[in-house]
């Protein structure tokens, strides 16, 4: 292999579906394959909603057999894991695996915050966390725990978060990776580390925390189960941005110059800007923004947005009843649609929970005095044209928090396929867009494992390996005065 030229395997695992990405990256430009595609399987066991983590594994290893398949002769250098954020599993005393993860949709942590702030105040886990309050953080699931005076929990040594579960896996080493950790609600962004006052407060034992080791840090070579098994060579284990939002914000083509925040698109929206330092007072408090840890030890600031969730339930739903839609039919039924009808509380309670969507959606067109969408193409429009007004509505708050007015807004993931909500974001909010790269997670994930290996030296030229690898689509916003008036439409159903 000649020295300018790198090849990385990106494990990039979303709530929804899994891939194995190759990036061979040569003379400073960076391109893709993708080695396997798989869903991200979950199911209901004892009334628990679970991660099948055994077929999710088997997954892993099938993209890195087909992989090192790939490149025989020449070989992997690297490979890394990224996932959705605050779900974890158990180790026991001899590493053995303690159950499947509980999936954060579970109803299992169903009033736990209450229960958390009657034995420590809001205004305290706030100030040790600077955490966005939502009820399926790590925080909570293991509160739920403690109080159930869990078997499991009692036989635990190790909680590992679900990419850092897959490191151990495939590495042996059992870390937590700072990205995934700062998702937990249990670590302080000030003093850097676990947030243990807190901890001890709500009983949450100190035993089972791992250390944390920063994104990219080098865990160490494939196991040689692993590689045989697999047939993949020796390639070293990096943990990069764990948490998939760190890694996708790690490749937003973004330069300096302009003030530009970032949408990560996908089954959430993770809508926010990349700080130095955390903003941890009142007001963040108030609007319930988070501050998370990213790539280069930047601070992700940001807000949890339920993105396309409701059209991927939408879709479930009308396939239950029948009806088989791809996403691009639906968007173009969406764009089909009349505008500007019925609108929606994305973060409406339950609209996080699974199943039954359009009884839910009903419900709440009746209850808020709208009418009920006539199509299925209404009901989809609906669904995007809330998520652009409540990009709109954060928006103006980060606006707030910060002091200054974002110029441009960069949406990247996979969301970005979706042309309609790119234009109605841009309409809506008033901004340039610019769309793209859409595998920005797996994107994020290799050039950070190239910067642990020294191919890539910093932030900074990552995101110049972005710009000069993968294109960018531009939006400019129109239909100023209808969108103004949604927008008020919709603050006023905010507050009903």
């Amino acid at each position: 292999m000649s020295k300018n030229t790198y090849r990385l395997l990106a494990f990039d695992l979303g709530a929804e579906s899994g891939r194995a990405v190759l990036g061979t990256l040569r003379d400073g430009k960076l391109s893709l394959e993708e080695k396997h595609r798989f869903a991200s399987t979950n199911g209901k066991i004892n009334g628990s909603l679970q991660w099948n983590l055994l077929q999710q594994w088997e997954e892993l290893k099938t993209g890195l057999r087909n992989a090192a398949e790939s490149v025989r002769g020449e070989g992997l250098d690297a490979i890394g894991v990224d996932t959705w954020g605050v779900d974890f599993g158990f180790l026991g005393a001899d590493d053995a695996i303690l159950g499947n993860p509980v999936m954060y949709r579970d109803s299992r942590t169903d009033g736990m915050m209450d229960r958390a702030f009657a034995k420590v105040s809001r205004e305290k886990i706030f100030s040790a966390t600077g955490l966005q309050f939502m009820q399926f953080n790590t925080l909570y699931q293991l509160l739920y725990l403690v109080e159930k005076k869990s078997s499991q929990l009692v036989a635990a040594h190790t909680m590992l978060f679900m990419p850092d579960l897959f490191n151990f896996l495939f590495s042996g080493q059992k870390k937590a990776e700072l990205s995934i950790v700062s998702t937990s609600q249990m670590y302080d962004p000030r003093a850097k580390t676990w947030a243990v006052d807190l901890l001890d407060q709500l009983n949450i034992p100190r035993r089972i925390l791992p250390e944390i080791v920063p994104s990219g840090a080098v865990l160490g070579p494939l196991l040689a189960s692993v590689r045989d098994e697999c047939n993949a060579g020796s390639p070293l284990v990096i943990a990069p941005g764990c948490h998939d939002t760190a890694s996708a914000v790690a490749a937003v083509p973004a330069s300096t110059g302009k003030n530009w925040c970032y949408i990560s698109s996908g089954t959430w929206s993770l809508m926010g800007v990349e700080l130095d330092k955390p903003i941890i007072n009142a007001k963040s408090q108030q609007y319930n923004y988070t501050n998370e840890m990213g790539v280069a030890g930047k601070v992700r600031f940001l807000k949890n947005i339920a993105g396309l969730w409701l059209v991927q339930e939408c879709r479930r739903d009308f396939t239950r009843r029948g009806h088989e839609y791809s996403y691009t039919q639906l968007t173009q039924m969406a764009a089909d649609a009349p505008a500007f009808g019925p609108l929606l509380d994305p973060n409406h309670q339950p609209f996080l929970v699974p199943g039954n969507c359009i009884a839910k959606l009903d419900q709440f067109y009746k209850e808020t005095h709208q009418r009920q969408p006539a199509t299925h193409g209404e009901y989809i429009r609906s669904c995007l044209e809330t998520l652009a007004l409540a990009y709109r509505f954060t928006l103006e708050r980060l606006e707030d928090l910060l002091g200054k007015k974002i110029e441009v807004i960069h949406i990247v993931g996979g969301g970005t396929k979706n042309e309609l909500l790119n234009q109605m974001t841009a309409s809506a909010c008033g901004r340039t867009v610019l769309a793209g790269p859409v595998e920005a997670t797996g994107i994020g994930n290799i050039l950070v494992q190239a910067i642990a290996i020294g191919a890539v030296a910093n932030l900074d030229e990552l995101r110049q390996i972005v710009r000069d690898s993968f294109e960018v689509k531009q939006y400019e916003p129109a239909d100023a005065g209808k969108w103004d008036s949604a927008y008020v439409r919709y603050r006023e159903l905010l507050k009903s």
